[in-house]
């Protein structure tokens, strides 16, 4: 192997394909056992046999701010937005890592979910402490705990820089160059507007957002805001009630909320205008309300043959790469609780266990024949406006054809697929594999008479990779092992020289027992004495599937630049036909989804539009302790004042994906009603297509939080500053001014 393609590969595993959490909910410690023997699901290649239209709204109403749809608000509600209600709305919402949130005081005081704040109750627990199990409340300011990888960015300015942008891509004559100008294009236009903000020093930050593929450019101007602490987290039991069954479900029972606040450059808590006011009426059946949120990443504008591809393999080869890899830190979770608690792998299960659910879900709908009738007729609805436009059949003609022959070169390596996804990532894949991929580079480069210098950068490479605990690197060597023998099969050339008729657990004992680079010290012993050499059983294992693994992902880094060519000319394609009428693809950028609170029949009944602590009560003690209905101790036994008919949770038709999590719900006059932690069952299709009759969004109602706040928590702080605005410094203080506003 010469040096150039080892480069090459280097390059490609920095590329390497891993997931990220695309859905964002609760989900539970129960372990995740890989799928086995599950039926073959029938593909969508062949075309439904449905004559189904396409729904108004498939592509979802994630409006955007700068081209929201103020005929359809008009239409629809009788609402006529201003300026200043957008401008309310957008600084009023935030977006945190993986999160949405919002301003709910004057004061710097931020809500979100209790899902988007685990990690951050984790990281500031003192020894001693279990803030994600017991909860969290800093009944003085002074007690509000300081986060240090936290931050929370403010939408302050939006500026169209598509005609910036297309003039810094003209020249591209392939994909690949395209790709280049596209990324400098988008660097330059950041950093310019950075500049006109004050930068760095402003506390800016500049994204460009594309938008429908590219056929818009919109700079998006931050106010990052980075001392931030945490005020209030409840329990762990109450904040992800029901567990992973209950995720993606509805009626749900679930205290998914948490309360950041954030402090200025004098260390005071944030002064602002720009917050939602707490609502005292809630929400009713057949309300109009708004969620501000910055849905995570949508695939509403993929080809039919995108999503026939996706059917056929990547979907569910994601969901059963989530599932295996649970499974492998949660045996740690009941193995090694302490060593668990230290690594956070309750945090890291449920969000693989979440992701894993959202995957499955998607993958389940892309077998639903009326859903891919619905894509069909859409897709035909796009191609006739085209044919009949001269202009823009000249231009793009042929697209959705060209489309398609991608996706057929992609099924060529879908087996590849599913064995090396997500090979170069640490979180799916052991540290002994990880050592090997540097280890062959280091050895093949070391035989090609690489300079000493290159070769003392891979052998850093190799030492810097962290030892994992046995039970970690031996599941995630034995799952890799696995995928390799359920893809490639035990009798391919691959699977053979590798498993040698044993099986991924015997093969992944006897890697561990005989390989240098089982641990760190035994490696870099090895690379020292020079004994590191190309028999080692690790680097024999990456030996043996190198090639394989280079053509895959050159084939498929080739492929995604070639897609996203076509993707970006039938993105102006259908932004020629539609305009702004159909909006574009979610970003994790700031959007404006519509609806309404209404229920939704299920299971043979009807879903209700709220539930209520009773309900929450009802579950406890029907599955009882030690379920993932279990609750608090401080829960069991609520007090007598304790309201449990207030609302806990509701439903909505709002249109929402992962990255909502933690937006808040408002009403026409910017009033905070709900705080969106969910969708239902029957939204996780919603990836690709909106069905408003039974996709819901899933919020905790703002009545139910304020009753937990009082009662369950004797929060006063808290409840004070979100029903006045008012800051008590204390909890001595707020108590007295609520006694006195009592009396």
């Amino acid at each position: 192997m010469d040096l150039q393609t080892l480069k090459r590969f280097s390059r490609l595993l920095s590329l390497a394909f891993v997931i990220g959490c695309s859905a964002s909910s609760s989900a539970a410690q129960e372990p995740a056992e890989r799928p086995q023997n599950v039926p073959d699901m029938p593909t969508v290649s062949e075309p439904a046999p449905l004559e189904v239209a396409a729904g108004e709204f498939d592509n979802g109403k994630m409006w955007t701010f700068e081209y929201p749809p103020l005929e359809y608000f008009r239409d629809e509600y009788g609402f006529n937005p201003d300026s200043a209600w957008f401008a309310g709305a957008r600084l009023g919402a935030l977006r945190i890592p993986r999160c949405s949130a919002s301003f709910v005081s004057p004061n710097g005081l931020v809500m979100t979910n209790h899902h988007c704040a685990r990690e951050s109750a984790t990281a500031v627990s003192q020894p001693g402490e279990s803030l994600l199990d017991n909860g969290f409340y800093a009944s003085a300011l002074e007690d509000e705990r300081a986060l240090e990888d936290q931050r929370a960015d403010q939408l302050i300015a939006i500026i169209d820089v598509t005609e910036e942008i297309f003039s810094g891509i003209a020249a591209a004559s392939s994909d690949a160059e395209r790709a280049t100008l596209l990324q400098a294009a988008e660097e330059a236009a950041s950093r310019r507007i950075s500049d006109e903000y004050g930068g760095e020093d402003a506390d800016i930050v500049v994204e460009v957002i594309e938008l429908w593929n590219g056929a818009r450019y919109s700079a998006y101007v931050f106010h990052r805001y980075m001392d931030v602490r945490l005020v209030m987290a409840p329990e762990l039991k109450i904040g992800m009630f029901g567990g992973d069954p209950d995720n993606f479900t509805y009626p749900r029972y679930n205290l998914d909320m948490s309360f950041f606040r954030i402090y200025d450059d004098d260390g005071n808590p944030l002064q602002t205008d720009n917050y939602f006011s707490w609502s005292e009426e809630g929400v009713q059946e057949g309300d109009a309300v708004f969620v501000i949120g910055n849905p995570g990443g949508s695939s509403r504008l993929q080809t039919v043959a995108q999503l026939e591809w996706r059917g056929a393999a990547r979907d569910k080869t994601i969901a059963d790469l989530y599932a295996s890899r649970a499974a492998v830190y949660d045996a740690l979770v009941d193995e090694d609780p302490e060593k668990a608690e230290e690594l956070d792998l309750r945090n890291l299960v449920a969000d693989l266990l979440n992701s894993e659910k959202a995957y499955r879900g998607m993958w389940r709908g892309l077998q639903n024949p009326e859903y891919m009738a619905r894509r069909r007729d859409s897709e035909r609805q796009f191609l006739v406006a085209i044919a009949d436009n001269p202009a823009l059949n000249a231009e793009y003609a042929g697209l959705v054809d060209e489309m398609a022959g991608i996706q057929e070169r992609r099924t060529e390596y879908a087996d590849e697929f599913s064995a090396f996804i997500a090979i170069g990532s640490p979180m799916f894949t052991s540290a002994v594999v990880q050592r090997a991929l540097s280890a062959y580079q280091y050895l093949a480069a070391q035989a090609a008479g690489a300079p000493e210098a290159a070769l003392s950068q891979v052998k850093d490479q190799i030492r810097s990779i962290e030892d994992q605990p046995s039970t970690i690197q031996g599941g995630l060597l034995t799952a890799r092992l696995r995928d390799i023998e359920t893809y490639l099969g035990a009798d391919s050339e691959i699977g053979s020289e590798i498993l040698l008729g044993r099986t991924p657990e015997q093969t992944s004992d006897a890697i561990l027992a005989h390989s240098a680079l089982a641990d760190s010290d035994r490696a870099a012993a090895a690379l020292e004495s020079g004994s590191l050499t190309m028999t080692d059983p690790a680097v024999h294992l990456v030996a043996t599937a190198f090639d394989a693994i280079v053509e895959y992902q050159s084939a498929f880094q080739q492929l995604g630049q070639q897609e996203a060519g076509v993707a970006a000319s039938l993105g102006r394609a259908r932004f020629d036909v539609y305009g702004t009428s159909i909006p574009p693809d979610a970003t994790f950028s700031l959007r404006i989804a519509d609806g309404i609170v209404t229920g939704y029949p299920y299971n043979g009944t009807y879903a209700p539009i709220y539930t209520t602590f009773y309900g929450l009560y009802d579950h406890f003690y029907s599955y009882g302790p030690d379920s993932d209905w279990d609750l608090p101790e401080n829960w069991q036994n609520p007090p007598a004042s304790f309201d449990l008919s207030k609302p806990l949770n509701f439903v909505l038709t709002a249109d929402v994906i992962g990255g909502s999590s933690g937006a808040p719900v408002i009403n026409e006059d910017l009033e905070i009603v709900g705080l969106i932690f969910d969708g239902n069952i029957e939204s996780l299709p919603g990836d690709y297509i909106f069905d408003p009759e039974i996709n819901r969004s899933v919020a905790v109602d703002v009545r139910g939080i304020l009753e937990a706040l009082d009662e369950m928590y004797d929060a006063d702080r808290i409840v004070l500053e979100l029903t006045t605005g008012r800051l008590a410094e204390t909890e001595a203080e707020a108590d007295r001014v609520m006694a006195g506003s009592r009396n």
